[in-house]
């Protein structure tokens, strides 16, 4: 059997890990060149193969592509543009079958979440419906952890840790304070749908009853009543209350607290701004001061204190994708088996794209606690042993030592233009 090139292709919103999860292919392609030849990396995930604007990872250094392994965000670029049906835009795999034939690419890898394995599967048909060889392999991330079929998704982890980190943090700050000054910390995480992240900040309460006194997840309505009696109760039991509300939360109506009328990329409505409605709630019924603060893409950045198991699982997974496709698997994404907790085990595992793509995740009810504010014991069981464990990267002059690729592009073959669809 000849060997082929392979293309690799970042997307949607990036993570602290999915650049190892890039090294993780790069360099075990290498270990097999009697099937691939070498890896072109899309400039913006699928719209680098669009429009053929390929980069060489050939030509990047070892050391850089080793360095990839604790440098955050998307060494290659990253977008979110998804796929309609082969029905509906015909013309884009026609141009993607094009763009591969010239490059002589046989070998499909797409890192990235929900949407983007659904990305996956539709190219995984290209064989079928147009009649053109390609083995396609999804590989997982994504920092909401709603991926199905898999224990944990990359970049999940480290989100976790950063969030517990930052509300442990913070509540200290607010309790030195509380007496003269604020009263209420509101920190907003991500999480559509799926309440894992604001899940996480749990794991920051212990003993010194520090952490998040509240959480507000997407799965549970809003009950602003509930949650101000709530509050009242903590400030004037302890002194002063932290919440962790997640950017997902719906009022009994059904619209995002933090809902702006925009929608993304993928037809998903706009959020952020979830934990100012919250505050504004809270001054405008009980007179407290409050601060409040967004994650937004310092929690997804902080490559400074990742989760190592998530470092592991996301390098491992880029690793697993290219031994499934030079085995002959098509349309699969290599996952996380959970095997034990005390210590934390786990092995590979391997789902088929079309039971994930576009598949969400949630947290199951019997995570979050009866009044609907915390989590359960079973719930912290599950999360804990996702965070034990630094990852901290190389430092140079007190700042992480991040790797800043060349990114040399292969000569574009085609001779053609190609117009995107938004």
């Amino acid at each position: 059997m000849p060997a082929f090139n392979a293309f690799y292709g970042q997307s949607g919103g990036v993570t602290s890990v999915i650049n190892a999860s890039a090294a993780g292919v790069i360099q075990t392609a290498k270990k097999y060149p009697d099937h691939i030849k070498n890896v072109y990396v899309g400039e913006d995930g699928i719209v680098g193969a669009l429009t053929e604007n390929l980069i060489d990872s050939s030509l990047e250094s070892e050391a850089d592509i080793e360095a990839l392994k604790h440098t955050p965000a998307g060494a290659f670029g990253s977008c979110r543009y998804k796929l309609k049906s082969i029905d509906e835009h015909r013309v884009e795999y026609e141009r993607l079958i094009e763009v591969f034939k010239a490059h002589d690419i046989r070998y499909f890898f797409y890192n990235g979440g929900g949407d983007s394995q659904d990305t996956a599967h539709k190219v995984s048909q290209l064989s079928a419906t147009m009649g053109y060889p390609i083995t396609c392999v999804g590989v997982p991330k994504t920092i909401d952890n709603d991926l199905p079929l898999t224990d944990c998704s990359p970049g999940f982890a480290s989100v976790a840790k950063y969030v517990a980190v930052s509300i442990l943090e913070a509540s200290m700050d607010v309790a030195s304070m509380s007496s003269t000054s604020t009263k209420v910390f509101v920190m907003e995480v991500m999480g559509r749908h799926a309440g894992w992240i604001a899940a996480a900040a749990a794991l920051a309460r212990d003993e010194r009853d520090l952490g998040p006194d509240l959480i507000l997840f997407p799965e549970v309505t809003f009950d602003k009543d509930a949650f101000l009696a709530r509050v009242k109760d903590t400030v004037e039991k302890k002194g002063f209350c932290s919440v962790v509300v997640s950017e997902g939360v719906k009022n009994p109506d059904g619209r995002f607290l933090s809902e702006s009328g925009i929608t993304d990329a993928f037809g998903h409505a706009q959020l952020g701004g979830a934990a100012p409605e919250v505050v504004e709630t809270i001054k405008q019924a009980l007179d407290y001061k409050c601060h409040w603060a967004v994650s937004d893409y310092l929690q997804r950045a902080a490559r400074h204190i990742a989760s190592a198991p998530d470092v592991e699982h996301a390098y491992a997974l880029g690793a697993a994708a290219v031994e499934f496709a030079v085995n002959g698997d098509n349309a699969v994404m290599p996952t996380i088996v959970r095997t034990g907790n005390h210590p934390y085990t786990w092995k590979i595992g391997k789902a088929p794209l079309a039971e994930v793509a576009n598949v969400e995740q949630k947290m199951p009810a019997d995570y979050i606690s009866d009044d609907g504010f915390f989590i359960t014991d079973k719930c912290r069981e599950y999360l804990q042993p996702l965070i034990v464990g630094e990852a901290y990267p190389p430092y140079k002059n007190g700042l992480p030592d991040y790797v800043t690729l060349k990114k040399h592009k292969v000569e574009k073959l085609t001779g053609k233009d190609f117009k995107l669809k938004r």
